[in-house]
C-alpha cells in the first residue's frame, strides 16, 4: 500500500513548487539507498541504514559541503575533514547511535574494495537514538546492511516513515523516521532544486505545529498515547540538504544554518539534550582532485541566495511533516509502542484552524 504524504492530505507548505518526486533525489544525480531491519528473533530490531550519494562517482568528483550544529548532543563523523577541505568524498550514512563505528568501518572497507585509493576515507556518518523501540545493546546491524544500503541507492521516489536509519525513531512523541521534500527556485533565470532528507527523532508533542497550527496540543495524550511514561532527556534530528545550485562551502554552511528555521517551524527548539545536526552539499561544481590544474568554479553570489534560503526552510519543514504522515504505529523492544499521527484527527484540527485552506 502506498504511504500517504502531507500533500496527499491536502496540506501544502510554502510557496515554491516541488520537484517531480518532492524528494532529495529531485536534485540531479543525488541517490538514496536504505536498509530496513525489523525482526523479533533472536533480538528485537527496529533499525536500519540510509545512504545518500551527492552523485554516484562522488569518490572522484567531490561535492562542496558545509555543516551546522544547532545543538551538538549527537554524532556525525568526518566533520574536521569537511570543515578543513570544504567537500564530501563519499556518500553520507545515517543510522542508530550505537552503530556509527560499524557503519564507518563498513563504508571505508566498501570504498577500498570497490574503488581503491583514497575512496570513501573519512566519511560522514550520523546517528539518532532508537533505543526505545530497537534493542540497541544487541547491535543488530552488520556491515552487510550498510553495503546493501549503498548498493540499493537510486533516484526517483524515496520511501519514508519507518525506513532506513529512521526505522525506530520517534518524532514529537508520534512515530518518527525518514522523510524528504524538495523545492525548485529560479536564480538569474536558471532553475535550481533544493532537496532535503531528514531522520527525525526529536520534539515534544505539545510543541508540534503543522503550517503554524498547534496540532500537538490538539492531539494530546488523551487521544493518542505517548510512547513513554516520562519523556527522555535527549532527542535528535539529522537533516541533509542538497542542491544543484553552484555554491561554495561557506555558502553550503549558510544553507545548513537556515535549515534550523524549517525545524523550528514544526516546533523544534534545539533543546539542551538534543542532537540537531545539519549538513548541506552542492553538486553545482565538479571537483576532480586528480586533475593537477587550476579549477574553474561557479557560484551563486551570496546576495542572490535568498530564494535558496527560503526553499531550504520550506523543504525542511515539509520533510519533517512527511515523516509524521508516512510513519506507521510501531511496537518494538520490551513492548514499547510509538503511535502514528492519525490522519483523520490531523485534518480535523487543520479544518478547525484553517477551514479555507482544505
Amino acid at each position: 500500500m502506498t504511504k500517504k504524504r502531507l500533500r496527499d492530505l491536502g496540506i501544502k507548505i510554502g510557496d515554491f513548487a516541488t520537484g517531480p518526486n518532492n524528494a532529495i533525489t529531485d536534485v540531479p544525480g543525488v541517490l538514496v539507498g536504505q536498509t530496513t531491519l525489523i525482526t523479533d528473533t533472536p533480538f528485537t530490531a527496529r533499525t536500519g541504514v540510509t545512504a545518500i550519494f551527492p552523485r554516484k562517482d562522488v569518490h572522484k568528483d567531490f561535492a562542496f559541503a558545509g555543516f551546522h550544529s544547532f545543538n551538538g548532543i549527537g554524532e556525525m563523523t568526518g566533520l574536521p575533514f569537511l570543515e578543513e577541505t570544504g567537500y564530501l568524498t563519499s556518500p553520507v550514512l545515517l543510522t542508530n547511535t550505537h552503530q556509527v563505528g560499524m557503519a564507518y568501518d563498513a563504508i571505508v572497507r566498501y570504498g577500498d574494495k570497490t574503488y581503491g585509493g583514497f575512496s570513501y576515507k573519512l566519511p560522514v556518518v550520523g546517528e539518532t537514538y532508537d533505543g526505545w523501540l530497537n534493542e540497541l545493546k544487541a547491535f543488530p546491524l552488520t556491515q552487510d546492511h550498510v553495503v546493501a544500503a549503498l548498493e540499493s541507492a537510486h533516484d526517483g521516489a524515496v520511501e519514508e516513515g519507518n525506513t532506513g536509519g529512521g526505522t525506530g525513531m520517534i518524532c514529537y512523541e508520534f512515530k518518527g523516521g525518514t522523510g524528504t521534500a524538495s523545492r525548485q527556485v529560479k536564480v538569474f533565470e536558471e532553475t535550481y532544486t533544493v532537496g532535503v532528507l531528514v531522520q527525525a527523532n526529536h520534539g515534544d508533542r505539545a510543541d508540534l505545529r503543522v503550517d503554524g497550527v498547534p496540532v500537538g496540543r490538539e492531539i494530546g495524550p488523551d487521544m493518542v498515547p505517548l510512547p513513554w511514561p516520562a519523556a527522555p532527556e535527549s532527542s535528535s534530528i539529522l537533516i541533509v540538504i542538497a542542491t544543484d545550485a553552484p555554491l561554495l562551502p561557506n555558502q553550503c554552511k549558510r544553507l545548513a544554518q537556515r535549515g534550523t528555521i524549517g525545524q523550528g517551524r514544526t516546533g523544534g527548539f534545539g533543546l539542551d539534550g538534543s542532537g540537531d545536526l545539519f549538513l548541506a552539499f552542492s553538486t553545482g561544481n565538479h571537483y576532480f582532485p586528480a586533475e593537477e590544474q587550476l579549477k574553474s568554479i561557479k557560484m551563486v553570489p551570496s546576495f542572490n541566495m535568498d530564494p535558496l534560503v527560503k526553499a531550504t526552510v520550506e523543504a525542511v519543514e515539509e520533510a519533517i511533516l512527511n515523516v509524521l504522515v508516512a510513519a506507521g504505529t510501531m511496537t518494538g523492544y520490551q513492548g514499547h509502542t510509538a503511535h502514528a499521527l492519525p490522519h483523520g484527527e490531523l485534518l480535523k484540527v487543520m479544518e478547525r484552524y484553517r477551514p479555507q485552506t482544505l
